[in-house]
């Protein structure tokens, strides 16, 4: 019989002959397998009663504090409350009378509103107390409460009727019958089963340290039961082309189904036959998930892919052999050596770089290129400036904080951002600068392509590229240095290994995707900076001023001017600054004298001039 049972299934059987009471946790809302039907799916509830009946359990009954008792009419339940009579209303001792417990309640009637019999928890619990303390019944009662993460406030302010409840819990299986005779040893006795979205939400009191109870997790489905269901729903699924067994669209589709449930895998079926364009399975997925039908890694092409480089490098300059480094990973993605291309059964992020080297020369910038090449917007880059996350706690804005604690409504940053912009690069800035505690939930994420948010949601990243920024050794490697690369990768290594000792993390990330960036030593790469920076400036003006150009005449020697006293040692951070100085400051002083007659400006061209190292302006 137990051969076609779930895990959790089995564990639930045999604990019932073992424990007083069973705490189920966790998927409880998705249906599972019938333990009388194999291969059929139903509620938990219907489940558990096929279980327990099947178990040797005369009665079980249901109650939650909406719909009161169920799973037993009226009459049952009022025979359950006058059956058992306390054995203080059986005995007398010496020093009194029996204490007398009044009137056996009324047998209740069902309630209306839920076609359920009106029970409040102390009733429940009370009948359930007496018959725990029963020694072997000859008809063994499971008494089954649901949704008790609604049963229960919080753990540190319970109200009085809540520790009440709680006494009731542990008074009636600490005073539950002790049964030693071998005939009646082996058979089931009167149980509690506790069904809760989550263990947190119950008092840890009532099954820490309590050989009693047992807890039970019943989990998402695995790859087996969720091909199972797909399987037993193949002919409802519509979709193009079709599942088949063994075929590489099944698999697929089932390895994209993880960390989903039965009653997903239901829900797809359903919107395969109301959708009027008859999807692929992973479209389906997609439209599912995200509300899109078509991913950004879908349309990632081979002609798109060519273009790459001369794409990044129209915005980061003096980066050749970083760019090409970028190329070179992200086709290896596409032509799937590295399990990414279109593929579900790789769960971590589509791609990971780890980007080094001195400040100003593009990392950052090169990451939002990056983000706008593969996702076609530069906002698709959600950047994480780590040096904010630096003290111990840190880890809590990035997934949010535990039930209890401030902030736990509004979640984590990271994985907020996540929920909202599935196909995104999520960029790390200065990771050195991060607490040491917040390297474990990123290696999570390279592990494991999910977190789990302080609510208990799962969030994936199987969509995402992960880009991590450092500058680590760019006070020590030299700019003269001749094997820059190398030595550069170097210290991140030592920086992972010795530093932080956590070689693991470096491990999955892999020195393959470590990217070195060179100094900028030529002032060509900050003329070309300079030229790029120039564009918005003109755009800003033909949208202000109404000014159809600005042109620098002799361009090369302008430009020259303007980078000639960038420090070297920030990069092409001191670019927009030297523009700022040298150019835009002058620039809008000669736009200001032109206020008292702005139409003369409007249509017309602004020339750029050189004469004894300063700029003058004129309008053609």
């Amino acid at each position: 019989m137990s051969s076609a049972l779930l895990p959790w299934q089995e564990d639930f059987r045999r604990e019932c002959g073992i424990r007083r009471g069973v705490i189920l946790h966790g998927n409880t809302g998705d249906l599972t397998s019938d333990p009388e039907a194999p291969g059929q799916w139903t509620a938990l509830p219907t489940a558990l009663m096929n279980l327990l009946r099947q178990r040797g359990y005369q009665h079980v009954v249901f109650w939650n504090r909406v719909n009161g008792v169920s799973g037993v009419d009226a009459r049952t339940w009022g025979e359950l409350q006058s059956s058992v009579t306390p054995p203080a209303a059986k005995e007398s001792t010496s020093e009194g009378n029996a204490y007398d417990m009044g009137d056996l309640p009324p047998t209740p009637v069902a309630s209306p509103a839920s076609n359920g019999i009106t029970a409040s928890a102390d009733d429940l619990l009370t009948v359930a107390a007496q018959w725990l303390r029963q020694p072997r019944a000859e008809k063994p009662v499971a008494f089954v409460l649901d949704w008790t993460q609604y049963l229960f406030g919080s753990v540190n302010s319970l109200s009085e009727n809540e520790r009440g409840w709680l006494l009731r819990l542990g008074q009636a299986t600490r005073d539950a019958a002790v049964v030693r005779n071998a005939e009646s040893i082996g058979q089931p006795q009167s149980l509690l089963v506790l069904l809760c979205g989550g263990l947190n939400v119950l008092p840890p009191s009532i099954y820490l340290n309590n050989p009693l109870f047992r807890e039970i997790a019943i989990p998402l489905p695995p790859r087996q039961i969720r091909e199972s269901a797909v399987l037993g729903l193949k002919e409802v699924f519509r979709l193009q082309p079709p599942l088949q067994q063994g075929g590489r669209e099944l698999a697929d589709f089932v390895d994209g189904l993880e960390g989903q449930s039965i009653r997903d895998i239901h829900n797809l079926a359903r919107l395969s036959r109301q959708e009027t364009e008859v999807s692929s399975a992973l479209s389906l997925l997609n439209l599912y998930r995200h509300g899109r039908r078509h991913s950004p890694w879908e349309q990632l092409d081979h002609k798109k892919l060519q273009t790459i480089v001369e794409t990044l490098g129209q915005r980061v300059k003096g980066q050749g052999e970083a760019i090409e480094s970028v190329r070179r990973i992200l086709v290896r993605a596409f032509t799937g050596l590295s399990g990414l291309q279109h593929s579900y059964r790789q769960r971590t992020p589509k791609g990971v770089l780890f980007f080094v080297g001195p400040t100003g020369v593009g990392k950052t910038e090169l990451a939002k290129s990056i983000a706008e090449f593969l996702f076609g917007d530069e906002e698709a880059c959600i950047r994480f400036d780590m040096s904010e996350f630096n003290h111990e706690h840190a880890d809590q804005r990035l997934v949010g904080a535990p039930p209890g604690y401030v902030g736990y409504e509004a979640g984590g940053q990271l994985t907020n951002a996540v929920k909202q912009k599935p196909f995104s690069l999520l960029l790390f800035d200065e990771i050195e600068k991060a607490h040491p505690r917040i390297l474990d939930k990123f290696l999570q994420i390279l592990e494991d392509g999910r977190l789990t948010d302080g609510k208990g949601e799962t969030v994936l990243f199987s969509d995402t590229v992960i880009v991590f920024t450092s500058n680590i050794g760019a006070a020590e490697v030299s700019h003269e240095s001749q094997d820059v690369r190398n030595e550069f990768i170097q210290k991140v290594r030592q920086h992972f290994v010795h530093e932080l000792k956590r070689p693991e993390l470096l491990g999955r990330i892999g020195e393959a995707n470590i990217i070195p960036f060179n100094f900028m030593r030529d002032d060509s790469f900050l003329i070309d900076i300079a030229r790029a920076k120039l564009e918005p400036l003109r755009k800003g003006l033909k949208d202000k001023w109404g000014v159809s150009d600005l042109r620098l005449v002799k361009e090369a020697e302008i430009l020259a001017l303007l980078v000639r006293e960038v420090d070297r040692g920030t990069g092409g951070r001191g670019v927009p600054n030297a523009l700022t100085n040298k150019l835009i400051d002058p620039l809008a002083d000669f736009l200001f004298t032109q206020m008292a007659a702005p139409d003369q400006i409007r249509g017309k061209a602004i020339e750029v001039h050189i004469a004894d190292g300063k700029l003058l302006f004129d309008l053609e």
